[in-house]
Parts: C-alpha cells; sequence; structure tokens
C-alpha cells in the first residue's frame, strides 16, 4: 500500500510564493504517477500540474507559467514551486497517485484515475 504526505501549504499574500512537496511511501508494484489537485470549497476537485514518466510537465490553463512541477521519480515525490499566487488559487491542495498505468496528458485532470490521496495542505492567499 502506498501512501502520501504532502507539506509545505500556508498563507500568503497575493504576488508571494509556495512551494509544496509530496513523498511517497510504502509498496510500489507497479509503475506509479503523481499529480496536484486543489479543490476551493464548493467546487470540484481540479487537475493543477502533474509529470509523466518522461518528465513531461502538464498544467492547468490557469497556473500555467507561474507553477512548475518536478519530480525525482527514484524518491517518488513531486514538488510543487508555485508563483505569482492569486486569490484564486486558494483551495485545499492534494498529492495523488496512480498505479493504473494512466496516459497522463489524458488523465492528469480527472481525479477517478487515481487511486491514491494524501490528506491534503492548506493554501490560502489574500489580496
Amino acid at each position: 500500500q502506498v501512501q502520501l504526505a504532502e507539506s509545505g501549504g500556508g498563507s500568503v499574500q497575493a504576488g508571494g510564493s509556495l512551494r509544496l512537496s509530496c513523498v511517497a511511501s510504502g509498496y510500489f508494484s507497479s509503475k506509479f504517477d503523481m499529480a496536484w489537485f486543489r479543490q476551493a470549497p464548493g467546487q470540484q476537485r481540479e487537475g493543477v500540474a502533474a509529470i509523466d514518466s518522461n518528465g513531461q510537465t502538464y498544467y492547468a490553463e490557469s497556473v500555467k507559467g507561474r507553477f512548475t512541477a518536478s519530480a525525482d521519480n527514484a524518491k517518488h515525490t513531486l514538488d510543487l514551486q508555485m508563483s505569482d499566487l492569486k486569490p484564486e488559487d486558494t483551495a485545499m491542495y492534494y498529492c495523488a497517485g496512480s498505479s493504473f498505468g494512466i496516459v497522463m496528458a489524458l488523465a492528469f485532470t480527472s481525479p477517478e484515475y487515481f487511486d491514491v490521496w494524501g490528506q491534503g495542505t492548506q493554501v490560502t492567499v489574500s489580496s
């Protein structure tokens, strides 16, 4: 069983930066892909960023140019550097993992393709 642990959330003013980290631990029986999602109160969970096994990164349109994902596949870590944060970035951020052998380009925006979730870390951006 794989567990995910996020860290790095917090409160910042608009224009500020935060770095989120996710570490996966446990037994990896197969290919394991990781992504970041977020969910604001009253809204659906949305994919934010991901990296596939070839190192290709994927971002939601709303965060392109501001967020940067980086991964260490050997250590099963996925970080998210968030810059120029906006109040609309306020949400609970979740690290997600998938053992389904997904095609990240198609799946990173869809929570149903991910079967392991962290507990989340809160990001609050004030104006």
